[in-house]
């Protein structure tokens, strides 16, 4: 590693902080914190925590000593100084004289002496920060130092690499406890630079931030040189591939799996993120070294996102697909069974006071496909991925010198449990689409824009489909990072079938489909071309029988149900002059919505339709809204108006109206009108 230091960068720091009245000392702490947290081989997702010993002034004016530690929720690649809230010092440093202090208790003191009562509660390792004399201080779960952290003979290999610049502390759950003992680790030889906490991580410190920061960089530099002078003495090769089986056929029936054997216990669907690279590849063509996996967690802060295990799937380039998707599907029901086993046997041991989490895996390690993170939805099933790849490459670390032993199931349990723990998952409401995959075509238009922020405000994880790459491309950024954004040609078969694979890759599955791509083609029907009216069935017929039937059978393989949404129109039923083209190939599309409700109720797919009218969108132009409005001697307001509410019905009703089909569990087949009211176009 280097140290990323600079003292321009540092300079420019402090003088940003200070115009928000920031001292130098929480400045420079935000500063190497961020240097930190923006290392992935150091910090992911919430890990590590960092801490400075300053003065400032209370309510009262009085000047107090301060630690400004790291606070709960803050993740340290973008922390601010409001992410390390001030605790008055004195009342800590007290706590150390008493013999056992409960969480509870601990948790009650450091919130009380917050200078700020409306900051967010300091990390379950303030204490620690607090019993150690230096002014600034750093913790990381670096992958190098973890892979030293867990060998067997952990102090043994710190001494033979260090000397006596780092102490070691044995295991012990964070908090009181581990204050304690890191604080006389430290009191047995002052002149250590850092502290290695067995089966955890590292600790490094400092008078100054640089100090702080550049001996992290160097301790952890240390044990990566150890590991790559070591000779790997895991097996390379190359990875064994079943190239006729689609990872989308293997993805979505794991999903469906997952789903079945979930049984109440937790939620139905579950969001994938793949990962995959040389050093996955490597982990996983070895099954020795993969199985290591199983011993536990490489440090005890990934339990709470990752459990203590991953499930382990059969290989399935070893069998044949359907003989794979019952092993897959038993390998489910084994892990959620032993884990059931598991919680029941550690409950036992601490009296039956925990209720259990969900029984679901949190990683599944995929032999010849790579390493699926898993969640509740995109965020969360890439934040399993990263901790694994990470803790993969503390594995292989680990086992290159030596042996991967991380802390025993007792410990797992106690730390998975700890309602300290929990609490940094925090307990947001689950919202109503979470998990689901919505796949929208026409995705980048005016509707589709509008119907794929409705359901992504519902929590649904969005792919948008569309022909104009930059449209979809400028949607696609308005809905967040994990949105998928696919250039689809929804005619043309092929684009359609690799369009929906990748989303299967990207998300695990697909729940949702609003078909709602369409072109209007105007002209008398008997003056119409034969190519006009074959372009406009094309579009609005066939396109969406594309997508249907691909997103049919992705449905019947995961076998949890689905939504099939159509914007249909009112032309449908209620035709005009001059859009023979339009009307006639919606008219079909009516048909073909039908048929899909009658033939696919049986699989749990439930299948409605919309017809919209007079909705600004790139089908009804201003200036067709101009043209049909003088043909009727109105105003374009007025004719944009023209319903029975005397209101223009607008993009977000139809995406309101989309969202509330997807949302009516008991209803197929129903045809619904988003056009102010048309008694002409109202459904018999």
């Amino acid at each position: 590693m280097e140290s990323r230091w600079s003292d321009a960068q540092a300079k420019r720091a402090v003088a940003h902080y200070a115009k928000g009245g920031i001292g130098e000392d929480v400045a420079l702490r935000t500063y190497t914190a961020r240097l930190l947290g923006s290392d992935p081989r150091l910090v992911l997702h919430g890990g590590g925590n960092t801490s400075v010993k300053t003065r400032m002034r209370d309510i009262y004016g009085d000047d107090v000593r301060v630690l400004c530690v790291k606070g709960s929720g803050w993740d340290l690649a973008t922390i601010e100084p409001e992410g390390h809230p001030a605790v008055r010092l004195e009342p800590l440093l007290r706590l150390r004289s008493l013999d056992k202090l409960a969480d509870e208790d601990m948790v009650s003191v450091q919130r009380s002496n917050l200078l700020d009562s409306g900051a967010p509660n300091p990390s379950v390792e303030t204490l620690l920060h607090a019993f150690l004399p230096h002014k600034f201080i750093d913790h990381t779960h670096s992958v190098a130092a973890v892979a030293i952290a867990d060998q067997p003979k952990a102090e043994e290999v710190c001494r033979a690499m260090y000397g006596d610049r780092l102490a070691c502390v044995r295991y012990v759950l964070p908090g009181f406890g581990l204050a304690k003992a890191a604080a006389l680790a430290f009191e047995a030889n002052p002149r250590v630079e850092g502290l290695m906490l067995i089966k955890h991580g590292i600790f490094s410190f400092g008078d100054t931030a640089r100090e702080a920061y550049e001996r992290m960089i160097e301790l952890v530099t240390l044990a990566e040189d150890h590991i790559a002078g070591a000779k790997p003495r895991f097996r390379q090769k190359a990875r064994v591939r079943d190239k006729d089986v689609a990872n989308g056929e293997l993805f979505a029936t794991l999903r469906g799996a997952l789903g079945a054997a979930a049984q109440g216990k937790a939620p139905r669907r579950w969001i994938f993120d793949r990962r995959e690279g040389a050093e996955i590849e490597a982990f996983l063509a070895d099954e020795k070294l993969s199985s290591c996996a199983l011993r536990g967690p490489a440090t005890p802060d990934h339990i709470i996102r990752l459990k203590g295990k991953p499930l382990m799937l059969p290989h399935a380039a070893r069998d044949t697909l359907e003989n794979w998707r019952e092993s897959a599907a038993q390998a489910v029901r084994d892990y959620i069974e032993e884990y059931e086993d598991y919680f029941a046997r550690q409950n036992r041991r601490v009296r039956g006071i925990k209720k259990s989490l969900d029984p679901m895996p949190r990683v599944v390690v995929f032999p010849g496909v790579g390493v699926l993170g898993v969640g509740k939805d995109k965020a969360e099933a890439k934040i399993a991925g990263d901790l694994f790849e990470a803790a993969i490459g503390s594995i292989i670390g680990a086992e290159a010198i030596g042996s991967y032993e991380p802390i025993g199931e007792d410990d797992q349990f106690d730390m998975e449990y700890w309602s300290l723990e929990q609490a940094k998952l925090g307990k947001a409401p689950c919202k109503r689409l979470a998990g689901h995959v919505v796949a929208v075509t026409g995705g980048a238009g005016v509707i589709g824009a509008a119907t794929a922020s409705a359901f992504a405000r519902e929590g649904a994880e969005i792919a948008i489909l569309d022909l104009d790459e930059k449209k979809v491309g400028e949607v696609t950024k308005t809905l967040g990072r994990n949105t998928l954004g696919l250039v689809c040609d929804v005619t043309d078969k092929a684009s359609v079938e690799a369009a929906f694979a990748r989303i299967v890759e990207s998300f695990g599955g697909l729940d949702i489909l609003v078909s709602n791509a369409g072109s209007a083609l105007t002209g008398m029907i008997a003056e119409i071309p034969d190519e006009v009216l074959r372009n406009s069935f094309d579009i609005n017929f066939f396109a969406h029988q594309n997508v249907a039937r691909t997103a049919v059978a992705i449905m019947k393989r995961q076998k949890l149900g689905g939504v099939l949404l159509f914007n249909v129109s009112k032309q449908a039923v209620n035709p005009g002059p001059n859009f023979g083209a339009y009307g006639t190939s919606k008219a079909a599309l009516l048909a073909l919505v039908r048929q899909y409700a009658l033939e696919h109720g049986a699989d749990g797919i439930r299948v409605n339709a919309l017809n919209p009218d007079r909705i600004r969108s790139g089908l009804l132009t201003p200036r067709m809204i101009e043209d049909r409005a003088n043909a009727r001697g109105v105003s374009s307001s007025e004719y944009m108006a023209g319903n029975l509410l005397n209101e223009e019905v607008t993009a977000q009703d139809v995406a309101e109206a989309f969202l509330a089909q997807a949302l009516m569990q008991k209803t197929t087949g129903d045809v619904m009108t988003v056009d102010g009211g048309n008694v002409a176009a109202m459904m018999r």
